[in-house]
C-alpha cells in the first residue's frame, strides 16, 4: 500500500507540474484553456474557475492533459440519418483571438516547451532543497573484484579507492560510474589509493568498457563493486516482529557462531544466514560478557528472495570516514550544484537513450511503471532526502523524454514548428496525422518493452 501511495503521489506531482507549465504559459500568451485534467477515464471531481477553465480529477491517475481553444479541434456535429452534413461548430468571434492556432510561432513554441521546462525547474528546486540539507556520497572504495573480471585483470585489490580517471578527479561512486561511461571509447586509466596511502595506476581497456555498457549493470560487469568496512557482528537495532526479535536477540548482542560455525564479522554473519535459508538456526551470542544459545528462523524477503533476520549493525562513525563524505552547501552554492546536477543528469539520460537506439546499451535497462513504483516506495521509506532525489531524477527523465522529436510528445510538436520556421508555412495536417500514428505506435512499443522488463525483473530476481 505504501508503494502504491508513493507511486501515485510521484505521478501526481510530476503530471501536475508538467501540465501546469503548459497551462501557465498558455494563459500568459492569451490562450483560452478549456480543461485541465489530472488523469484519464471517468471524472471523479470537477470544478470551473473564473476563467471558464474546467478542472477535473479522473479515475485513472496515469497521465493528464491541458485542452486549449483551437479551431483545428472544432468538429462538425454528426447529421441525422439522410440529412445533409452541417457546418462545424463555430467559435464565437470574441474568442477567436484566444485560439492556440492563431498565436505566433514563438508563442506556440513557448507553450509546448513549457511542460518539459517545468519538469526541469521542479528538479532544480528539489535538488536545491537536498543540497541545503547536505548530501552524503559513497566514496569510490572498491571491494575485491571477481576472478577473471576486467577489474581483477587490471590488478585492483580490496580497499583501493579511485581518485581519478584519465587525470580527472573522482570523489564519489556516482562520479566513477559517469566517468567510466563517458570514456567507454578509450582506455580508462584509474588512479587508485590503497589503505596505506600508496597510489597505483590501473587500466581497463576500451573493449571491456564497451562490452560492459551493453548490460544492465556496467560496473558489476567490470567487477567494480563498492567496498565495505569489516564490521563486527554486533547488533545496533532489532526490528520488532522480525526473526531476531522473536528469538530474543537484543541491541548490543554480538553473534559468535551460527550452526557451530564461527562468525568473524557482519558480512560473514549475513553470508551464513543467507546460505541456510529459512530453516531454524542455532545461534550463539555474547551478552554482557556471557554466552547464550538461541534458536531463530530467518525470513525470506519476497522483494529479493534473500533470507534476513531483521537486525542492523553497530557502526563506529570513524570507521566510515574513508567510505563516505558529507557535503553541505549554502543557498547560492546549493543552487549552483542543483543546476549543474540537473544539466549532468539530463545529458546522461539523453546519451543513454541515444546509445539504446544505436544498440550500444541493452534495452533491458529500460524501466516502466512497475519499477518506478517499486523505487518510489523504497525511496519514500528511506526518508525525505532520498525521495526528493528520486523525484528530481524522474522529473528530469520526464523532461528529457518529452523533448525527444517524437510525434505525440512535446518534442514532436516543436519539430513541426521548426519545420514551419524553415519553410515559412505550417506542416500539412495530413503529414502531422501520419506522423502521429507512427509516434503512437513507437510509444506503445516502448511502453510494452518497459513493462516487459519490469515484469521480467519482478519474477526472476
Amino acid at each position: 500500500m505504501n508503494t502504491l501511495l508513493a507511486f501515485l503521489v510521484t505521478l501526481g506531482i510530476l503530471i501536475v507540474v508538467h501540465e501546469f507549465g503548459h497551462y501557465l504559459v498558455a494563459r500568459r500568451n492569451g490562450v483560452k484553456v478549456l480543461r485541465f485534467s489530472l488523469g484519464f477515464g471517468p471524472v471523479m471531481a470537477r470544478w470551473r474557475d473564473r476563467h471558464d477553465t474546467e478542472w477535473t480529477l479522473c479515475a485513472l491517475p496515469l497521465g493528464g492533459f491541458v485542452k486549449m481553444l483551437d479551431e483545428r479541434e472544432v468538429t462538425a456535429p454528426t447529421p441525422p440519418l439522410g440529412a445533409a452534413p452541417q457546418g462545424g461548430e463555430v467559435i464565437p468571434e470574441s474568442e477567436l483571438a484566444q485560439a492556440f492556432n492563431r498565436k505566433s510561432l514563438s508563442a506556440r513554441s513557448a507553450i509546448v516547451a513549457a511542460g518539459p521546462i517545468a519538469n526541469f525547474l521542479l528538479a532544480i528546486a528539489l535538488l536545491w532543497v537536498v543540497y541545503l540539507q547536505g548530501v552524503t556520497h559513497l566514496r569510490p572504495v572498491l571491494d575485491t573484484p571477481p576472478a577473471g573480471s576486467p577489474a581483477a585483470t587490471a590488478g585492483i585489490g580490496a580497499g583501493e579507492m579511485v581518485t581519478a580517471i584519465n587525470g580527472i578527479a573522482i570523489d564519489d561512486w556516482q562520479g566513477l560510474a559517469w566517468r567510466l561511461l563517458e570514456t567507454r571509447l578509450d582506455d580508462a586509466n584509474l588512479t587508485t589509493e590503497d589503505n596505506d596511502g600508496h597510489l597505483w595506476q590501473r587500466r581497463i581497456s576500451a573493449t571491456d568498457l564497451t562490452a560492459a555498457t551493453k548490460g544492465e549493470d556496467p560496473l558489476q560487469a567490470l567487477g567494480l563493486r563498492p567496498g565495505l568496512p569489516s564490521l563486527p557482528a554486533q547488533i545496533a537495532q532489532v526490528v520488532a516482529g522480525q526473526p531476531a526479535a522473536v528469538a530474543g536477540i537484543q541491541a548490543d548482542d554480538r553473534i559468535l557462531a551460527i550452526e557451530g560455525q564461527p562468525v568473524h564479522d557482519w558480512q560473514d554473519m549475513a553470508t551464513q544466514i543467507r546460505a541456510h535459508g529459512n530453516r531454524p538456526l542455532v545461534v550463539v551470542i555474547a551478552r554482557q560478557g556471557q554466552e547464550r544459545v538461541l534458536t531463530l528462523t530467518p525470513r525470506i524477503d519476497p522483494r529479493d528472495g534473500i533470507a534476513r533476520i531483521g537486525v542492523s549493525p553497530k557502526i563506529d562513525p570513524e570507521l566510515l570516514d574513508r567510505y563516505r563524505v558529507t557535503r553541505r552547501y549554502g543557498p547560492l552554492e546549493a543552487l549552483g550544484e542543483s543546476l549543474q546536477q540537473t544539466w549532468n543528469l539530463s545529458l546522461f539520460s539523453l546519451r543513454m537513450m541515444g546509445r539504446m537506439l544505436l544498440g550500444e546499451v541493452s534495452l533491458s535497462n529500460l524501466s516502466g511503471p512497475v519499477a518506478i513504483a517499486d523505487i518510489a516506495g523504497q525511496s519514500a521509506a528511506a526518508g525525505g532526502v532520498a525521495y526528493l532525489n528520486f523525484l528530481a531524477l524522474i522529473s528530469i527523465s520526464l523532461g528529457v523524454l518529452n523533448l525527444l522529436p517524437i510525434p505525440m510528445l512535446d518534442g514532436g510538436h516543436l519539430l513541426y514548428y521548426l519545420a514551419e520556421f524553415l519553410r515559412g508555412r505550417p506542416v500539412s495536417e495530413r503529414i502531422q496525422e501520419l506522423a502521429q500514428r507512427v509516434g503512437i505506435a513507437f510509444l506503445l512499443m516502448l511502453t510494452a518493452l518497459a513493462l516487459y522488463n519490469d515484469l521480467y525483473r519482478l519474477f526472476t530476481r
